[in-house]
């Protein structure tokens, strides 16, 4: 017999639920205009991306993530044209997360989250970066290499910031939320 797999009802609410924290979390923010092409912004959606790939796996936290990081996009018309390279950026965030979260087993230790929350944050930022030097720089404003990269000088201190916040604070909602939990015989699975 062929063997099936499925998604359980309480996973698909789980992920609508950090799909939504997601949602949330980048709303809350402080949005600068930067002189040359764009804005930037400090905001708290980078924790729920990491968070969703920790407590959900690669897979269904980087669905989550992406869905609530494109939708706050969608609502947003400084943003709405780049929902779709959000959804893949910050499910790329979470698929870093949750493949070293989930290394050497499912149980969330703390070392582990940060590790994963930062080599998380690291590959969103590279991807963050180099979009916003070649797709919005040279692409779309049609900027020169020179000024495409002064505009990712620009936004590299709420890129540093975002990533920071999100090390710190990732980790510790992990741990709290596994061990919660496991305190009341409850699991993510």
């Amino acid at each position: 017999m062929k063997q099936t797999k499925t998604i359980s009802t309480k996973k698909i609410v789980l992920v609508a639920l950090l799909a939504a924290l997601t949602t949330a979390g980048s709303a809350l923010r402080i949005t600068l205009p930067i002189n040359i092409a764009g804005t930037t912004s400090f905001h708290l959606g980078n924790i729920l991306c990491a968070l969703s790939g920790i407590l959900l796996g690669p897979w269904l936290g980087g669905l989550a993530a992406g869905m609530g990081s494109a939708i706050y996009d969608m609502m947003n018309p400084l943003y709405i044209s780049e929902a779709w390279i959000t959804f893949l950026f910050k499910g790329a965030y979470a698929v870093a997360a949750g493949l070293i979260a989930r290394t050497g087993g499912k149980e969330i230790t703390y070392p582990k989250s940060i590790l994963a929350t930062a080599v998380g944050a690291a590959a969103y930022a590279a991807l963050y970066l180099l979009k916003s030097f070649y797709y919005n720089g040279i692409l779309l404003h049609g900027l020169t290499v020179e000024a495409a990269a002064i505009t990712v000088v620009a936004k590299l201190p709420a890129t540093i910031f975002n990533a920071v916040v999100a090390i710190i604070f990732a980790p510790i909602l992990a741990k709290s939320i596994s061990a919660a939990l496991k305190k009341n015989h409850l699991s993510l699975d």
